[in-house]
């Protein structure tokens, strides 16, 4: 399901490239967030109005924050790939992954992963030849912080809803973002094919491949993901020659085997770590929940802390222990 989501999202990426030469990415970055949000609130439905009117502030402000750091995300890196090449982007923004995953490690010693992929990167960016994009590498870096936002929200919101319902509300909110940015001049001029064009991107990336991974994330361990997720740059390096000629050469190809990995090992030193997102997949979160409930079902009705009979508290229950 990853490998899908990871050809799909760089698939999107590299034909975004090529529309770059039509208009600009922030707004290429508008349309494509914009369908997918209006296509995931279709497939929502009733329902997920229902998800929201139950939902606490708590989960709505999740759902904020989760849709803003993905139109960071997407803007940072559609700038980025404007004027860096397809792989060397993403390896930068991957090292926002790679700092969540070391981040969550007690020894010292595996910033030895956070070393070997910095190293990777000066490879990919080559400094030494003088025409290094220092806008782009900027670019890309600040999507990066955005990753770290993201995956930690994406959890967040993982455990609160079911995924097309999550990734329907904060592909809004990221419409609702990027909207300064890129509506003026969509709106200004619109150009039909361009609109068409950017439906098949959007499906492409943000809205198949985020949201197979949100159900990915709901069902994998943490270890799991992570390992899948550092063949990211290598997949990225892959459709950036395949769609739009960017050929590497040696120095890149040894940078780019650095950051995966340093991603690879990052994710196997993290090999204690529970579900990436504690949420519905869970079958350890649904034994505590089996344990809580009896823990509340001895006490009897009337105590504080849970009434066996409340289908409001019961319903509660998972996101307590999750």
């Amino acid at each position: 399901m990853l490998l899908i989501a990871m050809f799909t999202l760089h698939t999107g990426s590299a034909l975004a490239v090529t529309a770059f030469a039509q208009a600009s990415p922030a707004t290429i970055t508008w349309l494509r967030l914009t369908w997918a949000a209006l296509l995931l609130l279709v497939l929502g439905g009733p329902s997920l109005w229902r998800a929201v009117r139950a939902a606490t502030a708590r989960e709505l402000g999740a759902v904020v924050i989760l849709g803003t750091a993905s139109a960071g995300m997407m803007l940072f890196y559609s700038e980025a790939t404007a004027r860096i090449e397809l792989g060397t982007a993403t390896s930068i923004e991957f090292l926002g992954t790679l700092v969540v995953a070391v981040a969550a490690m007690r020894r010292r010693r595996e910033l030895v992963w956070i070393v070997a992929a910095v190293v990777g990167v000066v490879c990919l960016t080559r400094p030494w030849m003088g025409d290094l994009d220092l806008v782009g590498v900027g670019f890309a870096l600040a999507g990066a912080v955005c990753v770290v936002g993201y995956i930690v929200l994406t959890q967040r919101v993982g455990s609160g809803f079911k995924a097309v319902h999550g990734l329907a509300l904060a592909m809004t909110v990221g419409a609702l973002v990027t909207a300064p940015l890129g509506a003026p001049a969509a709106i200004a001029e619109p150009d039909l094919g361009l609109i068409m064009f950017t439906l098949l991107i959007a499906l492409l990336f943000p809205m198949v491949p985020f949201l197979l991974e949100m159900i990915a994330l709901q069902r994998m361990s943490r270890t799991a993901y992570s390992t899948f997720s550092s063949l990211e740059p290598a997949v990225a390096l892959v459709m950036g020659l395949i769609i739009i000629g960017q050929a590497p050469v040696a120095v890149q190809l040894v940078g780019m085997g650095l950051v995966v990995v340093a991603g690879i090992g990052a994710a196997r030193g993290d090999r204690s770590a529970k579900p990436a997102v504690p949420g519905r997949g869970s079958a350890k979160a649904a034994r505590s929940v089996k344990a809580v409930r009896a823990r509340h079902s001895k006490t009897g009705p009337g105590t504080k802390d849970g009434v066996p009979g409340s289908p409001d508290r019961e319903a509660r229950l998972p996101e307590r222990v999750a």
